[in-house]
Order: structure tokens, then sequence, then C-alpha cells
């Protein structure tokens, strides 16, 4: 079977959208001290970050308001953003510089092939994957990141008792990924369907909008099954 990661559809298209000045030169500045670059070799956590602490992977950061304000909340873990569009990585490195996060760093490459080449097995305390691309005409359901395949490699690279947190406002895309969850073996539910918002996740301007415009929004958490088990704050439940 071919690997998820070398599959023709992608679940993003690069669009030439519009770079502010500000997000340019961010970019230029900031990407080579808070960046890391794409290689087909395994990170070591520690080095990159200079210290032994959980770690927890988000893909997709947009323009990095919740990345940032879960990263300033909780300094005593270690981030990963993965992003593709050059906007919202410049936007979210300037957030990094101003908000003085030594504990985030940005990946901008396509999320299955960091997944694959540079994430080791049994490693991530969490995964964080808010408001995916829901490519809502049927003929493009097949560009959804929320496939079984993909699935299967994000669990494999979670920690026993590491959590995967998925948030979408598209209910048919909500119900795809709770099946595709519920039916991932390594995987289990922390709540009878979906689940409430945690503490943890804020709410981002776009969200709040859709909110008072009567939109939904579904949470899924589900876990890594084996010993050990991660809350979302990072801690095991040895250290509580």
């Amino acid at each position: 079977m071919e690997s998820p990661s070398r599959r023709a559809i992608r679940s993003f298209v690069l669009r030439q959208g519009r770079v502010s000045n500000a997000q340019a030169r961010a970019h230029a500045r900031l990407l080579p001290r808070f960046g890391i670059g794409y290689e087909s070799r395994l990170l070591d956590f520690e080095r990159v970050f200079g210290r032994a602490a959980p770690c927890v992977l988000e893909i997709g950061c947009g323009m990095g308001e919740a990345t940032a304000a879960i990263a300033a909340a909780h300094r005593d873990q270690d981030f990963i953003g993965i992003e593709v569009h050059t906007p919202g990585v410049g936007s979210l490195l300037k957030r990094i510089e101003e908000q003085g996060l030594t504990n985030l760093r940005v990946i901008q490459h396509d999320a299955v092939e960091v997944l694959r080449d540079m994430i080791p097995a049994d490693s991530l305390a969490g995964v964080h994957i808010f408001f995916p691309d829901p490519w809502p005409k049927k003929r493009h359901h097949k560009r959804r990141l929320i496939q079984p395949p993909f699935v299967a490699l994000l669990a494999s690279r979670l920690k026993p008792g590491g959590y995967v947190h998925l948030a979408t406002d598209w209910q048919d895309y909500a119900e795809q990924m709770l099946a595709v969850l519920s039916a991932d073996p390594a995987l289990e539910n922390t709540a009878a369907g979906f689940a409430a918002r945690p503490e943890y996740r804020p709410r981002t301007k776009f969200e709040a909008r859709g909110l008072r415009l009567g939109h939904g929004v579904w949470d899924l958490v589900f876990r890594r099954r084996g010993q050990g088990r991660i809350s979302p704050s990072g801690r095991s439940a040895a250290d509580r």
C-alpha cells in the first residue's frame, strides 16, 4: 500500500495570497531563528528546545492566533506548528517574537511528510488540528486531511496515552472525523462522541464570528491506547 505521504492528492493548495509587509519582514528575519527546515531526518526535541519537556504538534496553524495563545499559556510544554502558507507563517513568527515564546517553533512544509520523516514514533504528547480545510464539495472530499492512512500515521507518532484534538465547524466533516478516529484500533475516544471544547483551546476571532452567525463547532479528543495518560495540559497522570 502506498504511504499516505506519497499520495498524489494533497490536503492543501498553495494559493498566492497577499503577504503583508510585516509578514514578509517577519518571515525573512525570524524563520532562520524560530523555523525548522524540512529534511528527511528525525528531530531531537531536546536539542531543538534545549530542554526535556512534553512536545505537542499543531498541524495547520493558520495565522497563529490560537497556536501562540496555547504556547504562551503552557510554557512548561514545547510546541511545533506546521503551516504551508507564507502569510500565516510570517504572522506566527511575529507573534513568537512579540510574546517571547521560547517554547514554539515553526515548520513550513507538508504536514504528512513532516510526520513521516521528522517526527519519531511514540514521541508526541499531543497533536492539535483545528479547523482544517473542509473541502466541502463532495468531489473534493478525497482531499480532506483526516483519512484512515493519515490517522494511523499520526497515532504512531503519539506516546502511549498521548492525545489528538481535532476541531471543525463543518458538521459532515466532524462526522467523518469521528468515524475515522473511532475506527483506528490505536485510539480511544475520551468522550461519548464529540467532546466539550477544552479550556486550553481559545476561541479565535474567526470562530467567534461563526458562532455569532449560528455556526456549530465540533471538538474531538482521542487518546492513544497504552500505558500512561497524558492530559491536554501535557502532564502525565504520574506527574499530577
